[in-house]
């Protein structure tokens, strides 16, 4: 033991510890625990340190934690660590994370309120949990039903479900869904719909029994117990109810936040209904009984609507509008009582007011006087021994009195409807057993609690007890059945307290003691409680600080009752003579409901109002014998007298216990508070089941489990051929204390905890080997990737450096030859360049020095004549300066000087007149004489020189004078001789200028032409530019435009196609539609029929039969008989026509109602469905003329744009025309200068480059035209196309345009085509005035007239087609409507009518046929006249050969009861004909050696296929040849009935059906194959269409024998079906396909199967085998090939969808390797459609959602790539199946992790928008419309041989 915990309690081992808020919580070591440490170092999950101190005294250590792997488990006794944190955390991670509300604890079903609607109650959920075992599928209240339903059929014994909790905690809706179950798996017994009326008991007991509390808007307020009860068969044949204790006080008081009992309110929501104004209604808040809890509404209810579902509910149970009114009248006195107001009339009396409104109502409701009830409401008598006394009551007394009035009118009224519920649930069939359901109060504890809640409580006691001991007894079974040491367990016992309450002198005792003292009160009864029992009973104690309350010690917890109120409750009296004022009523209902108030056993009548029950026995009489004292018992002795009942009861029976928690008291959806949860799990019982699981052995194991799932621990060594052997020598090495576990018969079991550590010792070693195989692997995955990297590196160097060298010597070659060529080139250029330079700057340097010479002269020559005109000029110039200069100056001077001298002579005479001026004047005179002294000698000196230099300029004036006279005289001369010159030089000059002038001229013309020349170039050369950019413009115009015609052509084949392919999808799934429902209401029928015949033959032969076995019927279960049975006379062979037409008279009316419903309904739908598709047609036309308009507006756009464009070219042609025009005149014009010669170069240079541009101009002016054309024509088209285009020619013409090679044979179909509906030449030349389009037309009118006829063939073609299709969907529609009619006219005729009618409609028809047939008997009898003659003649030479017989033509199908047979002269054939005869006696033998005793497995194994089929065929020919109405019609009748016959027998042998199939297939096929029919006679030999039928038309006969095939079809599937039901689950899911993969999880004692592949299991190649025998059969069969496809197909539907739907409920199967194992096993399955060659049947396809599936348990789910990545992968799944998977993936492993709900939340985020059913399962009983396609048969009938074994000699070959 020390070693364990030593190995468990070390670092990162969790545990759990208390805490204050959470309950536990959960923290993980930080360090390993060593032997006598104080306390333990845990880290928290917030990251928060602590150190947990041991207690000191025990040294018990906390809680270990499960491992993950365990975490979330389906039942909490597979956790190997089992206590009370363990249990919480499991629940809360599967209410919060996984969204599953039921858990198991070992034989209990916890479940919890999720407070919100859940999609998990379905009818596919009650299909999916029916027929499995409670620990193959999930958690659910549907499995502990289906266990209670199966053990009461195999143990034979009754069942119970035990439903408890609080009030909240969903125990209602827990006992409805169970009932529902059984009312669906189980069927009834009988047309009385008992299961309907089962499940209509809830709300009706809902509206008189429930309310709202403050912890529950639906709150019971009283306790159930309804007993279903099941015939021999185990069908619903009745149910009783039984009711405990109902809440009367709600009647008169609620709290807070309180509603009364929902009916009131319903009535009050519906005060406004014409039937309700008696009742003097209105709003609840204006009723004291109804407003006291201030809460009249509950959100998301609505009154009205609930009560019509009450109403409802009361009529389906037989209480008719009468009685329900009566109901509501007293209900509403109820309200109209409490209103009535009681005054004070002194201290010890009160009054009612006279006229009270409300007691009027009341009055006038009840039917009593006004008088009487006031008066006794207000008084009471007391009677003495002598006299009687009347005494006043005070007001409180009186309100009092009132009240319990109310309470005690509302409890008569509750057992009146209980009693009348239970009558019309009881029944008349022998019960055989039932299965009770307990809907009971749980522990309840208040802050006040009082009588109700004492009562409650005792009988939780009484069921905890019976709970105990039945847990304590299984547990025993189990350790015996194993043969293990027991030893006993310890567990509570909660008898002492059932002995406090019950036991004499107990409380219930002492209460019952006090009830009858005269002055018993409250008070008194505490001190004997006190007396009695506070020393002796430990369980009872006495509160500290009162003197009125008690503690009992329960075993949930303590309660403390208030002793208030005990004694009156208990007594539960009312005034008596208030009873009899109402038994005085004059309303019926009232005196009904207190007839029997003498046997009452208090004035209250029965128990259930005041805490009793209400117990309807099926044996009423026996209560009649009781004393008078048995009926005063109180309400707690009845109370204690029913419980024991009741435990009686369910200890007769096998108890199975469902416990209800309420998750939190705020009614929030998926909110877990654990200290509510832990309160209840303790008051329920689930931790006592718990700590006996835990005491004992709780986790079991199979040997083989545990050798699966511990074979890693085991060295190969250890593993020996014994399993057991092999399991105990390795346990015995890994657990050392032989305590801890032990080996049972086939069974390991283990203490609590042991498998945690076997589980750490696995893990451990998977995570050392995981380790060490990831260190291998990534070392060969790195060195692996060296490599490669290496060798990559080294192949790219290698190619990279040779490439390189490659380069570098390209490089180099290319290098050296450019520069060689450079050398040369430049050489080159640089050589001419020179030359050219050379010799320009020659003709420069010439032309620059000779313009250079001629400029210097002129220079030299101005210059010269200027040097002389400035010379005199400026000498004239300064003459005349020097001259005025001088004459101012001297002029300057003089005024100056006189200025002067005026001034100097006035100083003058003003200083003469002073001496002292004369003395300065003298100074000064003497210095300026001085002065002017120096100035006059230095004077002097410069006159001097200037004379001398004046005369030297004299000297040389005059010498320079003389020599320029010399100079003038000679060039006077010169002067003279140039003058003489000069005229010469002028007359030069003119010449010159006029030369100039020309040159100028010429030169300037010359530059003209040169620059217009150069002009003219550019324009071209601009104007070809644009020219061919137009070209290119047009030609891509052209190609778009052709490209778009094509597009277009195209699109629209593309968008007729797909309209008509979406059409014809819609009109074959329409089709599918009808013919679902067609054959669904076919199976309804014939299961109708086969009821009536079960239901006829078990009354004629119920005295004789022996009790069968356990059989369960489905109440979907379908028969085996036709919808169409023509002359019921012939059903049974061997009755005569009177005992069909008794069973037809006999039939069942209300069948033929159904029916005739039915038919109705389907003509209904029929009919809207018509009118569906003709809106749809109507859509589909308006659709596509709304197309044709957008199309036909754009393409007006651009057909207008390219008018535009058109003209605008048009134009521009015009104008380069008229410029090319006027250049041409322009240069013939110039021709006679000799720059513009024609024959100059740059002319014709010109003119070339010119005539290109014409010629280039035509072609593109052609192309336009033909452009322009095709525009024209597509405008006629689009203007044809509205007035004459159909639906089917787009398509038409698409299919011709693919067929041409290119655009132009395009272009020229398309126009043809369209041209060939208008005029054509006169409008074509009015397109161009140079008629070039007319030239074009001319060349494809040959192309037009080829394409005319191709398009007018194919367009005949396709209307043929069109045609013969809507012909043949006419036919169809004619069919079904001839097929509805006749159905609905046989059906609403009543039975005994419907012969005698069909009868004279034939008799009527055929009359009017007899008239035109006697016209054409008197042509025959004239022909036959002449032919006998004729036969005369020639009966010598023809011998023995008959002449041919005439026949009359009748009637396909004729019935007459007298049929007229022509004379029939028999002749010989010399070759067999392929028909039988036979005698009409020998008709029974024929079908019954053919039909009835014909065994497949025996001698038909050697017949060809389908030879019964061509044997009758054969014989039908004959009858037919002999033109035997009457022989046909009772063959084919007879063989009708006789395969229903057979297939009724032995319906459960798929060979027989399959044989059956095939051949009904055969006989179809042969009958439209020789029908005579066209369309059936195309693969006939000529041969074969001789033995067509030449005289009946039996179309009729094809559509009842084809139902006849449907018949089978479903017959087939359902065998095929029941034979692969037990191993689809078993195979697919369960079995491991590849061994090792699976991991096996513990599991606790609801044990799952085993996906060990034991003995008898079945396996995949258990289906795979089963499959190929059906495979075989049919084809051995002769099963036409397309109906085996289709028959494989609904297989592997049926497959996928069992397997998802088990998928979806079973957590234990949604892991990653389930994923790989499905996907395996549907990879086998293909593989075996790929052997089969099926693989295009669409089996495949029906497999896709479960692949999906397995696919979403393997992907990566984690992040948003993955979120996406699913929901695009996943699109066959709906989003409650993608979430539910995910929710339910478990790991079974530590290695793997589970989903977290963001990521959840993430997928039902992005699947929000799907548009989509919200239903989790899939269909398992949904088939698929079957068809026969035609399959003739290319066996000849005369080489038919019928073997002897068939007893068939009575057959003559014909």
């Amino acid at each position: 033991m020390n070693r364990e915990l030593e190995y468990m309690f070390v670092q990162s081992a969790r545990v759990w510890i208390p805490d204050a808020e959470e309950v536990w919580k959960s923290a993980e070591l930080s360090k390993d625990y060593k032997n006598g440490d104080a306390s333990l170092q845990l880290v928290l999950e917030d990251g928060t340190t602590i150190d947990h101190k041991l207690d000191p005294k025990t040294k018990n250590l906390p809680y270990l934690r499960n491992p993950d792997i365990l975490v979330g488990e389906n039942d909490l006794t597979a956790l190997s660590y089992l206590h009370e944190p363990a249990v919480l955390h499991n629940l809360k991670v599967r209410f919060i994370d996984s969204k599953l509300i039921y858990t198991y604890c070992g034989i209990v079903l916890v479940a919890i309120n999720p407070y919100e609607t859940l999609p998990i109650y379905g009818t596919d959920i009650i299909n999916a949990y029916s027929g499995q075992n409670m620990g193959d599928m999930d958690p659910h209240i549907f499995a502990v039903a289906e266990e209670a339903y199966k053990q009461m059929a195999r143990d034979e014994r009754n069942q119970s479900i035990i439903v408890s909790g609080e009030s909240g905690a969903g125990k209602t809706v827990s006992a409805k869904y169970a009932m529902r179950y059984f009312a669906t798996v189980s069927g009834s017994a009988s047309e009385a719909n008992v299961e309907e009326k089962v499940l209509a008991s809830n709300p009706i007991m809902e509206a008189i029994g429930n309310a709202k509390t403050t912890r529950n808007d639906n709150s019971s307020r009283f306790g159930k117990y309804i007993e279903i009860g099941f015939d021999n068969r185990y069908r619903i044949i009745g149910a009783n109810m039984r009711t405990y204790l109902l809440e009367k006080s709600r009647v008169v008081f609620q709290a807070d936040e309180e509603r009364n009992y929902h009916i009131f309110y319903q009535l009050c929501a519906s005060a406004n209904l014409p039937e309700f104004k008696n009742l003097r209604l209105s709003i609840a808040n204006d009723f004291l009984y109804t407003r006291q809890g201030r809460s009249p509404v509950i959100e998301g209810v609505d009154d009205a609507k609930e009560l019509r579902t009450t109403r409802h509910a009361f009529t389906l149970l037989g209480i008719n509008e009468s009685y329900q009114i009566g109901l509501f009248q007293v209900l509403a006195a109820i309200l109209h009582l409490g209103n009535v107001e009681i005054k004070d009339r002194d201290s010890d009396s009160s009054l009612i007011a006279p006229n009270n409104r409300h007691l009027t109502a009341f009055c006038e409701l009840v039917g009593v006087t006004y008088q009487n009830m006031s008066h006794w409401l207000c008084h009471r008598k007391l009677k003495t021994a002598t006299e009687t006394y009347i005494k006043p009551l005070p007001r409180l007394q009186a309100t009092n009195a009132r009240d319990a009035l109310s309470k005690h009118i509302y409890a008569k009224l509750f057992s009146w409807i209980v009693e009348h519920v239970n009558k019309a649930l009881v029944t008349s069939v022998k019960q055989h057993s039932f299965i009770g359901v307990l809907d009971i109060y749980g522990f309840e504890t208040f802050e006040i609690n009082s009588f109700e809640q004492f009562c409650i409580n005792y009988a939780n006691e009484k069921l905890q007890q019976q709970f105990n001991m039945h847990v304590f007894k299984l547990e025993q079974e189990e350790y015996m059945k194993e043969q293990i040491p027991w030893t006993l367990i310890d567990f509570y016992d909660n008898q002492p307290c059932i002995n406090l309450i019950e036991a004499k002198m107990g409380i219930l005792d002492l209460l019952d003691e006090e009830c009858k003292m005269p002055k018993g009160s409250d008070d008194s009864w505490a001190q004997k409680l006190y007396n009695t029992h506070l020393k002796t009973c430990s369980l009872f104690e006495k509160p500290r600080m009162s003197n009125r309350a008690f503690i009992i010690q329960h075993f949930a917890d303590k309660v403390e009752y208030q002793c208030e109120g005990f004694l009156e409750k208990n007594k539960d009296t009312v005034n008596e003579e208030q009873i009899n004022v109402l038994k005085a009523s004059k309303f019926n209902l009232l005196v009904e409901l207190f007839q029997d108030e003498e046997k009452a056993t208090t004035p209250t009548g029965q128990v259930p109002g005041t805490g009793g029950r209400t117990r309807l026995s099926i044996k009423p009489d026996k209560g009649r014998d009781k004393s008078s004292k048995e009926h005063k018992k109180t309400v707690g002795c009845q109370f204690r007298n029913s419980l024991q009942m009741l435990m009686e009861t369910l200890n007769a029976t096998t108890p199975h216990y469902v416990r209800c928690i309420k998750p939190n008291d705020f009614k929030l959806a998926f909110s877990f508070d654990p200290k509510r949860a832990v309160q209840q799990l303790r008051a329920c019982g689930v931790l006592e089941t718990i700590r006996i699981s835990a005491a004992g052995f709780p986790s079991r194991w199979t040997y083989q489990e545990f050798f699966s799932r511990y074979r890693v621990l085991m060295k190969q060594k250890d593993v020996l051929p014994d399993k057991k052997l092999t399991c105990r020598n390795v346990l015995e090495k890994l657990v050392q204390d032989q305590d801890k576990y032990q080996f049972g018969k086939t069974k390991i079991f283990f203490r609590a905890g042991q498998v945690a550590y076997l589980e750490k010792l696995r893990a451990d070693k998977l995570r050392a080997a995981c380790i060490r195989i990831q260190k291998t692997i990534r070392c060969w995955l790195a060195r692996k990737k060296y490599l490669r990297q290496r060798s990559a590196a080294i192949t790219i160097q290698r190619f990279t450096r040779g490439y390189q060298a490659r380069c570098l010597a390209k490089f180099m070659r290319r290098t050296q030859a450019a520069t060689i060529i450079q050398k040369y080139q430049r050489m080159y250029v640089e050589r001419e360049r020179y030359r050219q330079k050379q010799a320009a700057a020659l003709v420069m340097q010439t032309i620059l020095r000779a313009y250079m010479a001629r400029q210097k002269y002129q220079a030299l020559l101005r210059e010269h004549k200027a040097i002389i005109i400035q010379k005199r000029v400026r000498g004239w110039l300064a003459r005349c300066w020097y001259k005025r200069c001088l004459e101012a100056i001297v002029y300057l001077q003089c005024c100056i000087r006189r200025m002067r001298a005026k001034q100097e002579l006035k100083k003058l005479k003003i200083e003469a007149r002073s001496v002292e001026h004369f003395k300065k004047l003298n100074k000064g005179m003497e210095n300026k004489i001085m002065q002017l002294q120096r100035k006059i000698d230095e004077q002097n000196k410069d006159n001097r020189l200037i004379s001398e230099r004046l005369a030297t300029v004299e000297s040389s004036y005059a010498t320079e004078s003389e020599r320029m006279r010399g100079d003038l005289r000679r060039l006077r001369g010169v002067e003279e001789d140039a003058k003489n010159k000069t005229n010469q030089v002028s007359s030069l000059l003119e010449e010159l200028e006029r030369l100039k002038k020309e040159l100028s001229v010429t030169q300037q013309e010359k530059k003209t032409i040169e620059d217009w020349a150069q002009k003219y170039r550019d324009e071209m050369e601009k104007m070809v530019s644009e020219l061919k950019d137009q070209n290119g413009l047009l030609k891509k115009e052209k190609d778009d435009l052709n490209r778009m015609i094509q597009e277009q052509s195209q699109q629209m084949t593309e968008k007729m196609a797909r309209a008509i392919a979406q059409e014809t999808q819609q009109l074959e799934t329409d089709l599918n539609e009808e013919r679902s429902r067609y054959q669904n209401l076919l199976t309804e029928h014939l299961r109708l029929e086969e009821k009536y015949d079960d239901l006829k033959e078990e009354l004629a032969h119920s005295s004789n039969v022996s009790k069968p076995g356990h059989r369960r019927t489905d109440s979907t279960h379908s028969s085996n008989e036709s919808e169409y049975t023509y002359n019921s006379e012939y059903a049974e062979l061997e009755e005569g026509s009177r005992a069909g037409e008794d069973v037809t008279r006999g039939m069942d009316t209300s069948l033929t109602l159904k029916l005739q419903k039915r038919v109705t309904e389907l003509e209904q739908e029929k009919q809207s469905l018509r009118n569906e598709l003709e809106n749809k047609e109507e859509q589909f036309q308006r659709a596509r003329a709304r197309d044709d308009a957008q199309f036909r507006k754009a393409r007006g756009a651009e057909l207008e744009y390219e008018s535009l464009k058109r003209q605008e070219l048009e134009s521009e042609n015009k104008k380069l025309r008229h410029d090319l025009a006027e250049m041409r005149q322009s240069l013939l014009g110039d021709a006679a200068t000799g720059a513009g010669a024609p024959g100059s170069p740059a002319y014709k240079v010109l003119l070339d480059q010119l005539n290109a541009s014409c010629e280039e101009l035509e072609v593109r002016k052609e192309e336009v035209l033909i452009l322009r054309s095709q525009l024209v024509s597509q405008k006629e088209a689009m203007h044809h196309k509205d007035e004459k285009e159909t639906m089917t020619e787009p398509s038409v013409f698409a299919q011709d345009v693919n067929k041409l090679k290119d655009a132009d044979e395009l272009k020229q179909a398309y126009v043809g085509l369209k041209d060939t509906n208008r005029s054509a030449a006169p409008d074509l030349h009015k397109l161009n005035e140079d008629g070039e389009l007319w030239l074009v037309n001319q060349g494809l009118k040959e192309t037009i007239r080829l394409m005319e006829q191709q398009l007018q063939t194919q367009r005949r073609t396709y209307d043929s087609e069109v045609e013969s299709l809507r012909g043949e969907l006419q036919n169809v529609k004619e069919e079904n409507n001839r097929q509805q009619q006749l159905l609905a006219q046989n059906l609403q005729l009543p039975p005994e009518a419907r012969i005698e009618a069909s009868l004279q409609h034939e008799i009527t028809r055929l009359t009017n046929e007899n008239l035109d047939l006697m016209e054409q008997l008197e042509k025959q009898d004239r022909t036959i006249r002449k032919l006998k003659k004729q036969l005369k003649v020639y009966s010598k030479r023809i011998g023995e050969m008959g002449a041919g017989q005439t026949e009359g033509q009748t009637s396909p199908g004729q019935m007459v009861e007298e049929p007229i047979h022509p004379v029939n002269i028999p002749r010989r054939e010399k070759d067999f004909q392929g028909m039988l005869e036979y005698k009409k006696e020998d008709e029974m033998k024929l079908v019954k050696n053919l039909i009835l005793e014909l065994k497949p497995r025996g001698v038909a194994v050697n017949l060809i296929p389908g030879l019964p089929a061509y044997i009758l065929f054969m014989c039908l020919r004959h009858a037919d040849y002999v033109n035997d109405d009457q022989k046909v019609r009772t063959l084919l009748t007879s063989t009708i009935n006789s395969i229903k016959k057979i297939l009724k027998k032995r319906g459960d042998d798929f060979e027989t059906v399959s044989f059956w199939l095939a051949n009904t297939c055969r006989f179809l096929h042969c009958l439209k194959q020789y029908s005579g029919d066209e369309a059936f006679m195309k693969h006939n030999t000529s041969r074969q269409n001789e033995h067509c039928l030449s005289n009946f038309d039996l179309a009729e006969y094809r559509q009842v024998i084809s139902d006849l095939a449907i018949q089978i079809y479903q017959q087939l599937v359902k065998c095929m079906e029941n034979i692969l039901q037990p191993m689809i689950v078993s195979g697919m899911l369960e079995h491991e396909t590849i061994q090792g993969v699976s991991g096996v999880k513990p599991t606790g004692l609801r044990k799952r199967t085993s996906s060990i592949a034991d003995e008898g299991t079945y396996t995949l190649d258990s289906i795979l085998r089963q499959l190929s025998a059906f495979h075989s059969t049919m084809c051995q069969h002769g099963t036409d090939p397309e109906l085996i496809k289709q028959v494989v197909k609904q297989m592997f539907y049926i497959i996928g969808a069992v397997t998802l739907n088990n998928l979806l409920l079973r957590k234990d199967m949604c892991s990653w390797s389930k994923g790989m194992q499905i996907r395996y096993n549907v990879s086998q399955l293909e593989e075996w459609l790929r052997d089969k060659g099926l693989m295009n049947c669409g089996a495949k396809e029906t497999l896709e959602p479960l692949i999906q599936a397995a696919q979403l348990l393997q992907v990566k789910k984690k992040t948003d790539e993955d979120a996406e990545a699913i929901c695009s992968m996943c699109h066959a799944l709906t989003t409650a199946q993608i979430v539910k998977v995910l929710n339910l993936y478990t790991p079974v492993n530590e290695f793997e992790e589970r989903v977290s709900v963001a990521f959840i939340r993430t997928i039902q985020t992005r699947l929000r928008d799907r548009c989509e059913s919200p239903q989790l399962l899939m269909d398992t009983k949904m088939i698929y419309p079957v068809t026969f396609p035609f399959n003739p048969s290319s066996l000849a009938l005369e080489t038919i041989q019928i073997p002897t074994s068939l007893n068939l000699a009575f057959l003559t070959r014909v």
